[in-house]
């Protein structure tokens, strides 16, 4: 498409501008610190462990797996497993708002008789990078859930898993052919508990983590409740109310995480105007039979406002110009405006694909038509980024 010459150079001095701010301020997570899963029948597999491959070998592989807007799944593994991740800007603490997302594959099945639920909750924890030395090493804070006071969460929970011999004989369920060894990799706790996670007839592979050389793994924090029960042949796994991963389907308002509910060791609330570091982990310790244990799925994360992380130590309420009030977008432009004006909207070629009237106030303006990715919108006095998803 052809445009003139004014045009272009308008669109040329906007995006030279916006360039810089688009990469610093991406909604998707950037930067993946940490990945130690739990023993589990999807660990090697997703990120696949290759004979030879080290720990920076699996980071680097759980990054391009968790990182940017095509993210794909990543397993935590049983309970315990996690991973570390960080975007390329602070993410702000915004008033009344959930301020990020982590996709999980959560999926609620209406169909009689079939498994009807499957919430694999994870604990989500953050953290500020207070010595600013762009490291997780300051204190984490859990981002306290509908659970985290229920009778059956325990607090500082520990646990610890063995490595097993893969050449033993196995110890097969003879009810259960699924379960083709019930006493695969034992694991011990601080309740003074033991079992075992089961190697079943879906997943072969070794289901310790191959890079690790240690012969037994450590983890510890919050455990929430069993959550399943048995219907029939099928385990429904139950959804907590809101604010754990892999527990709400992604489109759900309770998939949403508030950093506002930061909690400490104590249970006492923290303020955080803003974090750096967001923290994962499977939180219930259960086996379900020839489903396996649950274990915590995770598809990378996106700040819900990443335009804020230029204004965090500004009020966030308080503006002149424009603003668009959700980010990314999804069916429709949230716009809060000054006053009346023409609002258009610029693809990165410098194609104009909206141009609409807005008055004063709160407009909301279908975009359903619009491509996916990054855009434009230009306003009378200024350029807003967004993310159009």
């Amino acid at each position: 498409m052809l445009h003139s010459r004014k045009q272009m150079i308008v669109l040329a001095g906007l995006w030279s501008a916006l360039c810089l701010s688009a990469q610093q301020t991406s909604p998707y997570i950037s930067r993946v610190y940490d990945y130690c899963p739990a023993p589990g029948q999807f660990i090697n597999v997703s990120p696949e462990y290759e004979p030879g491959d080290t720990r920076d070998d699996i980071l680097r592989k759980a990054e391009e797996l968790l990182a940017g807007e095509e993210s794909s799944l990543v397993s935590l593994g049983a309970y315990g497993g996690y991973a570390v991740f960080g975007f390329d800007h602070p993410v702000v603490n915004v008033p009344g708002q959930a301020d990020f997302t982590v996709p999980g594959n959560v999926f609620i099945n209406p169909v009689p008789g079939a498994m009807s639920e499957s919430s694999e909750p994870g604990i989500v924890a953050v953290s500020r990078d207070a010595n600013g030395n762009g490291l997780p090493d300051d204190a984490w804070y859990e981002l306290a859930g509908s659970d985290y006071d229920a009778p059956g969460t325990v607090h500082r929970y520990r646990i610890t898993y063995y490595r097993p011999d893969e050449h033993k004989t196995p110890v097969p369920d003879p009810a259960n052919p699924a379960l083709v060894d019930t006493a695969y990799i034992r694991w011990t706790d601080n309740l003074g508990r033991e079992g075992y996670v089961s190697r079943n007839s879906f997943h072969r592979q070794p289901y310790y983590p191959q890079w690790e050389e240690a012969d037994s793994l450590v983890f510890e924090g919050a455990r929430l409740a069993d959550n399943y029960t048995v219907e029939g042949e099928n385990y429904v796994l139950h959804a907590c109310d809101w604010g754990y991963a892999d527990n709400k389907p992604n489109a759900d308002a309770g998939a949403g995480f508030n950093i506002e509910r930061a909690v400490d060791a104590d249970g006492r609330t923290v303020h955080l105007p803003e974090i750096h570091f967001i923290k994962v982990y499977t939180a219930v310790n259960q086996y379900c039979g020839w489903l396996g244990e649950s274990s915590t799925e995770i598809g990378g994360a996106a700040d819900l406002h990443p335009d804020a992380a230029g204004t965090a130590n500004r009020d966030l309420q308080a503006t002149s110009s424009v603003r668009i009030l959700e980010q990314p977008v999804r069916d429709c432009l949230r716009i809060e405006s000054p006053g009346r004006q023409t609002v258009r909207v610029f693809s990165p070629d410098g194609v104009c694909r909206m141009s609409f009237p807005v008055e004063s106030g709160l407009n909301t303006v279908p975009c359903s038509s619009l491509p996916k990715g990054f855009h434009i919108l230009v306003t009378r006095d200024r350029a807003i980024k967004f993310s159009k998803q």
